[in-house]
C-alpha cells in the first residue's frame, strides 16, 4: 500500500514538473508574411534614347510651290514623374516627362533658275503628360500610353537672294503622343524599362520674310516623331500601418 502511494506521488510530481517546464518555454515567434509586390506608388526616374522624325515643309509663294523634308533626328533624355495604382493584375496611372533634345535637320533647295532656299529645323526641349494602362505579370509590367505632347521649335531660313536674307522663327507647339512599353521591377523599389512613342505636333505656319522675286513666302511645317528610350525608375514605398506587438 505504501509502495503504491509512493509511486503515485512520484508520478504526480513528474507530471507537475513537466507542466511547469512547459510554462517556462518562450512563446512561439510568428513572423509576418513577406509583402506582396505591387506597382502601386509614386515613382521618379530618368530616361535616355533616340528620336527621328519627318518635317515635310510646303513653301508657298507667287511662283510654283516647293516641297522640303528636313528628316530631323537626334538624342534626347530627361526625367519622368508618375503614379501607378494596381488593382488585381491591372495597373493604371499618369506620368509626366520632360526631355532635352538634339533633334535637328537641314534641307536645301538648289535650282539653276531660282535662288537657293535652306531650311533648318531644331527642337531643344519637349515633354508630355500621359495616361498609362497596363497589365502586371508579377514584376513585369506591359503597358500602353497616350496623351498630350509639347515641344519648342526653332526654324531657321536662309534665302540666297537677291537680296540674301536669314530669319529664325521660334514657337511652342502642342500635339499628341501614343505608344507602349515594358518595365521590370529589379527590386521592390527599382525598375528598368523601355518605351516607344509616336508624336504628332500638327501644322505650324511661318512667314518669315518677303522677297523681291518670290513675294511673301509661307512655310508650313508638319513635324512627327518616333522615339525609343531606356528608363530607370525608383518607386517610393507606400506608408505601412504601425505593427501591433502582442503582450504575453
Amino acid at each position: 500500500m505504501r509502495r503504491q502511494i509512493l509511486l503515485a506521488s512520484v508520478g504526480a510530481i513528474a507530471i507537475s514538473g513537466s507542466a511547469f517546464a512547459a510554462d517556462l518555454r518562450p512563446p512561439p515567434v510568428y513572423l509576418p508574411p513577406a509583402p506582396i509586390f505591387t506597382w502601386t506608388g509614386l515613382y521618379l526616374g530618368a530616361q535616355i534614347g533616340y528620336v527621328w522624325g519627318n518635317d515635310p515643309i510646303e513653301v508657298d509663294s507667287t511662283v510654283p510651290s516647293a516641297f522640303f523634308n528636313t528628316e530631323p533626328s537626334g538624342v534626347l533624355g530627361g526625367f519622368h514623374l508618375g503614379y501607378n495604382l494596381q488593382i488585381a493584375q491591372y495597373v493604371a496611372g499618369i506620368e509626366g516627362t520632360v526631355d532635352g533634345s538634339s533633334l535637328s535637320g537641314t534641307r536645301s533647295d538648289v535650282q539653276a533658275t531660282t535662288p537657293t532656299t535652306t531650311i533648318g529645323t531644331r527642337t531643344d526641349v519637349q515633354g508630355s503628360i500621359r495616361a498609362r494602362i497596363g497589365i502586371a505579370l508579377d514584376r513585369v509590367l506591359l503597358y500602353g500610353t497616350g496623351g498630350a505632347a509639347f515641344a519648342g521649335f526653332t526654324n531657321n531660313y536662309e534665302f540666297s537672294g537677291p537680296p540674301s536674307l536669314e530669319e529664325t522663327d521660334s514657337k511652342t507647339r502642342a500635339g499628341w503622343t501614343v505608344g507602349g512599353g515594358i518595365e521590370y521591377a529589379v527590386t521592390n523599389n527599382w525598375s528598368i524599362g523601355a518605351e516607344y512613342r509616336y508624336s504628332d505636333f500638327g501644322h505650324v505656319v511661318d512667314f518669315p520674310f518677303p522677297t523681291l522675286t518670290l513675294g511673301t513666302v509661307v512655310f508650313t511645317h508638319h513635324l512627327t516623331e518616333n522615339q525609343v528610350q531606356a528608363r530607370l525608375s525608383y518607386k517610393f514605398t507606400p506608408f505601412a500601418p504601425v505593427p501591433v506587438v502582442a503582450k504575453y
